[in-house]
This record gives C-alpha cells, structure tokens and sequence, in this order.
C-alpha cells in the first residue's frame, strides 16, 4: 500500500512535469520544501491532492513503526520468537509470524520437511535415469517463504565473509551460482535451522552449524 501511494505520488507530479529523484528517501526530502513554497508549477488544487497523500504517507509509516514496535516487544518476551532472533536474517517480523504458524517445529521430522512446506525445495524431474534439479517447488506458506527469502538476502553479505562452515559454503556457492541462486539456497538453510532451534530448545551457534 505505501509502494502504491509513493508511485501514485510521482504520477501526479509527473504528469505536471515535475520530476523528482529515485528513491523513498530522496523523494520524501524534496517533498517538504516543494510543499512549503510559495510559488509552485501546480495548481493550488493539485498541490491540496499532493499534501493529502503525503500526510496519509505519514500515518502510514506512524502506524508501520507502531507495528514494529509491537513485533519486537513479542519476540523478546515469547521463548519461541527469542530462540528465533538469534538466527541470522531472522528478525522480530519473521520470528513472531514462524512461532505463530508453527510452533515449536514438532510437526516437522526433519529440516528439510520445513523447507519443503515453505516451498524452498527444489523440483525435480528424470531423465535417462538421472534425476535433474529444477527451481524451487514455491508451494506452501507463500508469506513465510518470501519473509525467509527477503531475511536470507538480508544475513548473505555478513555470512558469507565469515570465517565459519556456513560462510566457506556460501563463499563456493556464489562463484558458481547467481546470488539469487545463492540465496533462495541460504533460506532453504535457514528453514532447516529453524526447525533444529524449535525441536531442540537450544539458540542458534553460527561458529557450530552444520551446512550439509
């Protein structure tokens, strides 16, 4: 909603040959003074329709950070979401929506059962008798796959500079494969260390993880 209000934004101000820098930031910035003129390139109605959007631009982000606030409050007092936290790429958003839809992970037997239900193994298809590996099935919870994604392209930089196991591995992954490649691999990872953190009860260790 807020990327359709900013978008709607440019538009109108466009559409009046004002041109403004890429950027939620950048825009934001010319805004303010362009608002505050006394001599503007826009009728005062249009300039009334600009200021309107730009105060619903406000509360939106008002109540955004509200939200944020609430999330991180959770994760820190919920046992589930605390063990979650200490994950890499896996913040309060991602914590408390994976404690809520699943728990302490029990349902699971194994990593890779979780990451096939979040839709981040890949398909595969034989031929010749050789199974070939596709892309990633996409099926199951498509709000937790894209959480897990958007937190594993977050956690790659860091990880992958790291001198432990996870960070050789991601190192080798990514002079043979696209970063997107590399990291919808990362989530995948992730998934199955989430389930290991919630069936153990024991926080996340990166100098001790396994990547196999």
């Amino acid at each position: 909603m807020l990327l359709r209000l900013i978008n709607q934004l440019r538009a109108i101000l466009l559409e009046r040959g004002i041109i403004l820098p890429q950027g939620r930031r950048k825009l934001e910035l010319h805004l303010t003074p362009l608002l505050a003129g006394d001599a503007m390139a826009i009728s005062p109605r249009t300039r009334l329709l600009v200021n309107d959007l730009h105060l619903e631009w406000t509360e939106l982000d008002r109540r955004i950070e509200a939200f944020d606030a609430e999330f991180a409050a959770q994760a820190r007092t919920d046992e589930t979401a605390r063990l979650l936290t200490t994950i890499p790429g896996i913040g309060p958003l991602n914590a408390t929506a994976l404690a809520a839809s699943i728990g302490n992970a029990q349902t699971f037997q194994r990593g890779r059962d979780l990451a096939a239900w979040l839709g981040l193994v890949p398909k595969q298809m034989t031929t010749g008798g050789k199974p070939k590996l596709l892309g990633i099935s996409k099926r199951g919870n498509r709000y937790l796959r894209k959480m897990l994604i958007h937190g594993a392209r977050a956690a790659l930089p860091s990880l992958s500079k790291g001198e432990t196991p996870m960070g050789g591995w991601l190192r080798d992954l990514l002079a043979r494969a696209h970063v997107n490649t590399v990291v919808v691999a990362l989530a995948a990872k992730l998934a199955r260390i989430i389930c290991a953190v919630l069936r153990t009860g024991r926080k996340f260790e990166l100098t001790s993880a396994a990547v196999s």
